[in-house]
């Protein structure tokens, strides 16, 4: 049996960049501006990213980065809108591709195929942003009708200050759609 969430569901897709730790930010903001939000993350954000358990406790739901078997309950409802946050070099382009070799990716392949809002905050090193490969996911995925926010390369400014990765970009997105 699906749970039917009471208000509007929020996948937050997690991407293993070290700016994961702030998650919870992202959370917080969703669940002020009536969401709900569950959790998904890549198995390698999920080891060593940010802390799971302090996920779990502020969403009350388990933070997922593996299959479930077919006989194993669903543990979200269907999203009405997702955010990944940070999104990667790697997760942007194998999703640009269709590959689906993790539950995020599967998971941000079948929102696209179900036309569920969708949007992006990367944090993607200028090195990697530059590769041609990227810049052609980038192209795919706005002709699919994902929603990106500026890139977040947390460069200082000119008087040493590392900017904020600014979170709540993400949900002004989905906003933006509505």
């Amino acid at each position: 049996m699906i749970e039917q969430a009471e208000k509007p569901f929020l996948y937050v897709v997690v991407c293993a960049a070290g700016i994961a730790t702030g998650v919870g930010e992202l959370i917080a903001a969703a669940q002020k501006r009536d969401w709900e939000v569950g959790v998904i993350a890549t198995p390698v954000a999920a080891a060593s990213f940010f802390d799971v358990d302090a996920v779990r406790a502020r969403t009350g739901r388990p933070v997922r980065s593996a299959w479930r078997t077919p006989a194993d309950p669903r543990p979200f409802p269907p999203p009405d809108a997702v955010v990944v946050a940070p999104a990667t070099f790697n997760t942007v382009n194998k999703w640009s591709a269709g590959i689906a070799d993790t539950l995020a990716l599967g998971t941000l392949c079948e929102a696209y195929g179900l036309g569920v809002p969708i949007a992006v905050l990367p944090c993607v090193a200028d090195a990697l942003a530059a590769h041609p490969a990227y810049q052609e996911s980038l192209i795919r995925l706005r002709g699919m009708g994902v929603r990106f926010g500026e890139p977040y390369s947390g460069e200082p400014d000119e008087d040493g200050r590392r900017p904020g990765f600014g979170w709540e970009r993400g949900l002004d997105l989905l906003e933006r759609r509505r």
